[in-house]
């Protein structure tokens, strides 16, 4: 298996990537979960893009906001691995992949995550704390976090 990713503002994006891009985030986020939400929020023009492949083909997204934009502080959001390639340790891959493209694009400084509960564990491994209580975003349960 060959690994790959390339982070890009929203202007770098081909048409490609980004009907690839959105289609993936539909197919887990709004299709898979059963959760009917606005996925087009006006933020995608604000941040960069990060595209994780695996053998050329789409495996994985995030979106990297500077601050101001959802939090005070730099964010990490729209995070997922394609039901197809799950299984295979990318949410680790994806993840470091993305703390390194924010310190790269927005410098050193403090990630904030809405992590979907369920996850918390997982984020814990990768330097997120959780803060504040368990919320429902869109009918699924959330937890603020921030890696330090």
């Amino acid at each position: 298996m060959t690994f790959s990713h390339s982070i890009k503002s929203f202007d770098e994006l081909t048409n490609h990537e980004l009907y690839n891009m959105l289609r993936l985030r539909s197919d887990v986020f709004v299709v898979e979960q059963n959760c009917p939400y606005l996925d087009l929020d006006n933020k995608d023009q604000k941040g960069f893009h990060l595209l994780y492949y695996v053998n050329n083909e789409l495996a994985g997204v995030t979106r990297l906001l500077p601050k101001g934009v959802s939090y005070e502080e730099i964010s990490i959001g729209r995070v997922l691995i394609a039901r197809s390639h799950r299984g295979l340790g990318l949410g680790v891959k994806l993840m470091e992949a993305s703390i390194a493209g924010c310190e790269e694009k927005f410098g050193k400084a403090p990630i904030r995550i809405s992590a979907q509960y369920h996850l918390s564990k997982f984020y814990q491994s990768l330097g997120f704390v959780e803060q504040g209580e368990v919320y429902d975003e869109d009918g699924i349960p959330h937890i603020g976090m921030l890696r330090a």
